[in-house]
């Protein structure tokens, strides 16, 4: 089964994730869509100093949005919002500095960030990473499913109350096409069992990320959830995290700003808000979340009792004093 759900999956990447994917899909797109001015609204986008984030936040800010860019590279931040500043003549545009990889961190930020503003109209969750080696952070847990999964959980969920204060409030957060290949694992989240394969732990964290978002549309209806697939992009993550793929992709891979349009367009555009909250996207349009015959759908069982696990996971976080916590010396996220 899992060699007949990769072959369906490169042959539909080959065909539809690819840059070609990404013209022949665009000539389908409403240019008015993104005729928008944000002014007066507010982003928030994880890893938003390099690739898909950065592409997103420049985007943003060229139509007037305030940007709030959460990275974990004080440097490399701040050069990337000099540059967005610079191209789009925005200054309101402003650096945290936010491991995702750190759980608690990542609490600690929402909980300020929610006093210390009235509002929040759109969070981002595009930050990610890909450790090839089983490792825990400084809370005990395995860094890709603590980056992809769980600091995407609490960041989410803490910041819903203020979302939800604000007019037209969007979630939207980066997948991978990849996750198609995957069904919920929901007795082996952070991949203790077996062989520990990096790109499939990677994928099983995007598919977390889909049954999350389904989930969230159900429980909070007034805020506009989405994920998305950017396809197969260019990116300083990807050729780090998958240097053969990158390899064998090469002038194949689309741009950063292909890969961030459908992220821009769930976030600025009316027309993406008229679809229904929950979904799955690639390139401006609702896809589904399974291949055919591939048999990864998961019961209403599973789902449930993933919901509970990461509730339980966010309850510890929460409830740990911080004395608890070192920093960590390993960081992941883009």
């Amino acid at each position: 089964m899992s060699l007949y759900r990769d072959a369906i999956w490169f042959l539909n990447g080959i065909h539809h994730y690819t840059r070609k994917g990404y013209e022949a899909a665009a000539q389908n797109f409403e240019p008015k869509d993104l005729e928008v001015s944000v002014v007066g609204r507010s982003f928030m986008i994880t890893g938003a100093n390099s690739g898909i984030g950065k592409a997103a936040a420049m985007a943003i800010a060229k139509r007037g949005g305030t940007v709030h860019m959460l990275c974990r590279n004080k440097e490399r931040a701040e050069e990337a919002q000099s540059d967005i500043i610079s191209q789009s003549g925005n200054t309101e545009v402003y650096v945290h500095v936010v491991d995702m990889c750190q759980t608690r961190k990542v609490l600690e930020f929402a909980e300020a960030f929610k006093k210390q503003h009235a509002s929040l109209h759109v969070l981002i969750n595009n930050a990610g990473c890909m450790v090839h080696k089983r490792e825990l952070n400084s809370e005990g847990l395995e860094k890709n499913f603590a980056t992809n999964t769980m600091g995407v959980y609490i960041l989410t969920q803490t910041l819903v109350p203020l979302l939800q204060k604000s007019r037209d409030p969007r979630v939207i957060t980066v997948s991978s096409g990849g996750m198609l290949v995957q069904k919920l694992r929901v007795v082996d989240l952070q991949s203790e069992k077996g062989h520990f394969d990096a790109v499939m732990v990677y994928a099983q964290n995007k598919r977390q990320q889909v049954v999350l978002t389904e989930h969230w549309a159900t429980a909070n209806p007034v805020i506009h959830f989405s994920v998305m697939h950017p396809g197969w992009v260019e990116t300083p993550a990807v050729s780090s995290s998958m240097p053969e793929f990158h390899r064998m992709m090469q002038g194949r891979l689309r741009t950063a700003e292909q890969g961030a349009d459908t992220v821009v367009w769930l976030a600025l555009s009316r027309a993406a808000v008229r679809k229904r909250s929950g979904q799955f996207f690639q390139d401006r349009k609702p896809v589904p979340t399974h291949l055919p015959l591939a048999w990864t759908h998961s019961s209403h069982h599973e789902v449930q009792t993933f919901i509970t696990q990461m509730e339980t996971l966010a309850q510890a976080v929460q409830s740990k004093p911080d004395e608890e916590f070192k920093d960590s010396v390993e960081l992941c996220g883009p």
